[in-house]
């Protein structure tokens, strides 16, 4: 009996166990739909917003437009003050060279401090790694003496400088981890067979690391074409070269704003990130993951 006893609340214990964790369960992805409503609500009231006129939108910022119109879309295109698409190509021109020099640079300096070994290694990359604890906003005044002294500002290469430097040490950080999980082998093997120095690192470990400098390009493709304000500091005295963010600015007046003229240009200007994104997300997190492991 005692036995039977002892079975019986095994049985009772493990029933218990499962209705707890399946109302844990049901707890927890219940937080994760508040969570990822009100991630996606902000998105759907542009979208609705942006359909409406000014009057209507400030009657009631929350109603949906009883009638939509694409007026605001076709007013911000004919805008020649904020020349949004201007701007988005100067956003583009400077994104993707800043990109792709963050990523050449986080590359070839992250394999030398990973399998170069000389006294200043270890000084150089914590050095590196310092420049994530600088606040951005705190050297805004001096970079902005600097370029001004040197002729440097106003350009429409100005803002690679701020936007590779700032950019360059968490890439650093996410490689030069990465690089680490590569087996040795393969340089020492590629060393016998004659290969040189910068032909191993280019032809042999540059195809290893695609996944990681993959996910680097596209965390700072976020990062350059989001950022504001260096392009204010540094280049709003130049109307041709002015970014994305600054474009935006200009639907902001000193008493009033046109919000759902402004809703339909943000929601033009974060397509192309969005859609990257969205493309691109398995391989964000595989690339992060990858480096937390192999690092």
């Amino acid at each position: 009996m005692d036995g039977n006893a002892g079975i019986q609340a095994v049985k009772d214990n493990s029933t218990k166990t499962k209705v707890a964790n399946g109302v844990l369960g049901v707890i927890l992805n219940v937080i994760l739909w508040v969570f990822s409503l009100a991630c996606i609500f902000p998105l759907v009231w542009m979208l609705y917003s942006s359909l409406k006129k000014k009057r209507e939108f400030n009657a009631s910022i929350i109603a949906l437009p009883s009638k939509p119109t694409f007026e605001n879309y076709i007013k911000i295109f004919s805008n020649k003050d904020a020349n949004l698409l201007g701007a988005m190509g100067n956003s583009v021109r400077t994104t993707v060279l800043a990109v792709f020099l963050i990523v050449l640079f986080a590359f070839i300096v992250g394999y030398i401090l990973s399998r170069v070994n000389f006294r200043l290694n270890r000084f150089l990359y914590v050095m590196f790694l310092m420049g994530m604890l600088i606040p951005i906003h705190s050297l805004l005044v001096p970079i902005y003496i600097i370029f001004n002294r040197t002729n440097m500002a106003n350009q429409w290469f100005t803002l690679l400088f701020p936007y590779v430097a700032f950019n360059l040490p968490v890439s650093l950080f996410l490689v030069e981890g990465y690089m680490k999980g590569v087996p040795l082998e393969l340089e020492e093997a590629a060393a016998i067979d004659g290969s040189s120095f910068s032909r191993t690192m280019f032809s042999i470990i540059l195809p290893i690391c695609k996944p990681i400098l993959t996910t680097v390009a596209i965390i700072n493709v976020f990062s350059c074409w989001n950022e504001f304000s260096f392009a204010l500091v540094l280049i709003s005295n130049n109307k041709a070269i002015t970014t994305v963010p600054l474009a935006l600015k200009n639907f902001t007046g000193q008493f009033s704003s046109d919000y759902p003229k402004m809703m339909a240009a943000m929601l033009i200007t974060m397509a192309p990130v969005v859609i990257i994104y969205f493309v691109f997300s398995k391989q964000i997190i595989k690339g992060m993951v990858a480096g937390a492991v192999k690092g």
